[in-house]
């Protein structure tokens, strides 16, 4: 087999560490695979770096900060390479400009175009283990370009599409994927196998085990990729194209999203292009909207409340206030913040009915008040007071049965 494996921050966040990784990588060698190693940063050497360039530059140039980012990377590479070698075996580090992992020009978070695997397979064909840099690449002008926070999880899943590997395993400090949170749900259960699809929604919703871009990746190019912990051997989670067997699970898992906010327009125009007019100076200014909810005409006027990142609130709404004033004055635009959005994904959703209406029974009977709903195939969301979000996916959890034995193992 070939099979591309990619260690975090964590599993390489010491000298020990790197080393118990170098020899789990010569066990898969000397169990007759070849193996491409891909590793991030050191734990904390990141948020060092960047904090470093803070220092010097409260708004640090995102092209130099690129360069300065990716050198935690390069170390850990290194690092890697050598630790192989001092436990008996051969391998080779590459940086993204080396093996050619091309992105566009968006710097800080770069989407991969496309992967020469040249020097991987020339290095697997000398009978090495290839360590390659996570996280980064280079732009076609030769930039270096990083691809965001878990970044290191879509280098190892497009790596393994582009080698079309047998098998990407994703190792972490945890051993799968779980129902929810451990953290927050005690009695969360880990699940054997889960769909592209439901992962996918997980990742977007608050879960953050993998990163979304590598999920989409896998779904793509049709890599099966293996969830599990560095710090054992046991079976973690695995991420497949959908079963049959999945649609009998009514419910996944169950996560929550913090930090959101929303914001109201009133008494806005009913009329066509208005919601146009309304999202374009924030899509041009890169803040990210999820629901939109508009409220039914009455006198050629209309209510659009919308959620976003609390993050991005008070650009948002300087951007209205700047753009849309002839829309809806300033006095009309409200805000709220401190929400957050509960999740329950599931495909057998499908083909159950009665998911939505146990969903809203269930955050009744906590006393929680929904503020918006979204829907899709596969996921109820609902925006909620954020001081409540534990005790609602614990509450869903249960409700669910998510804890019991065979819920999630049923897979």
């Amino acid at each position: 087999m070939l099979i591309v494996q990619k260690y975090g921050g964590t599993s390489v966040g010491s000298v020990e560490r790197i080393r118990a990784v170098a020899r789990r990588c010569l066990a898969t060698r000397r169990n007759g695979h070849d193996i491409v190693v891909i590793v991030s940063a050191m734990s904390g050497e990141t948020n060092r770096l960047i904090e470093l360039a803070r220092q010097v530059s409260p708004e640090p140039n995102e092209r130099e900060l690129d360069v300065i980012a990716a050198t935690g990377e390069q170390v850990s590479v290194g690092l890697m390479a050598m630790a192989i070698h001092a436990e008996g075996g051969h391998a080779l580090s590459f940086l993204g400009h080396q093996v050619r992992i091309l992105t566009d020009s968006a710097h800080a978070r770069a989407r991969i175009r496309a992967i020469d695997a040249n020097a991987i397979t020339g290095a697997l064909g000398a009978g090495k283990i290839a360590v390659v840099a996570g996280f980064q690449g280079v732009d076609a002008d030769g930039n270096i370009t990083t691809l965001g926070r878990g970044g290191s999880d879509t280098s190892a899943v497009a790596v393994a599409a582009a080698l079309k590997a047998d098998v990407c395993e994703i190792y972490t400090d945890v051993d799968g994927v779980y129902t929810a949170d451990p953290n927050v749900v005690p009695t969360a259960r880990k699940i054997a196998r889960i769909s592209y699809e439901e992962m996918l929604e997980l990742a977007s919703l608050g879960a953050k085990v993998l990163q979304i871009r590598s999920v989409e990746f896998g779904m793509k190019f049709n890599v099966p990729i293996h969830v599990r912990s560095s710090f054992n051997d046991n079976e973690g989670t695995w991420v497949v194209p959908e079963e049959t067997a999945m649609e009998s699970v009514l419910v996944a898992g169950v996560t929550a999203s913090r930090d959101e906010a929303k914001i109201t327009l009133s008494g806005i125009p009913d009329r066509a292009g208005v919601q146009a007019q309304i999202f374009k100076p924030l899509a041009e200014n890169g803040v990210n909207v999820d629901m939109i909810v508009q409220a039914a005409s009455r006198d050629g006027h209309t209510d659009l409340t919308f959620t976003l990142a609390r993050a991005d609130l008070r650009r948002a709404r300087d951007f209205i206030a700047r753009h849309c004033q002839h829309l809806c004055p300033p006095e009309r635009v409200s805000s709220e913040e401190d929400l957050s959005k509960v999740s329950v994904v599931g495909v057998g959703m499908r083909s159950h009915a009665g998911v939505a209406l146990k969903t809203f029974q269930i955050l009744a009977q906590e006393n929680i008040s929904v503020h918006l709903i979204s829907t899709s195939e596969i996921k109820i969301s609902c925006i909620i007071e954020a001081k409540y979000a534990e005790l609602a996916v614990r509450a869903l959890h249960d409700g669910f049965a998510l804890g019991t034995t065979g819920a999630a193992d049923s897979r």
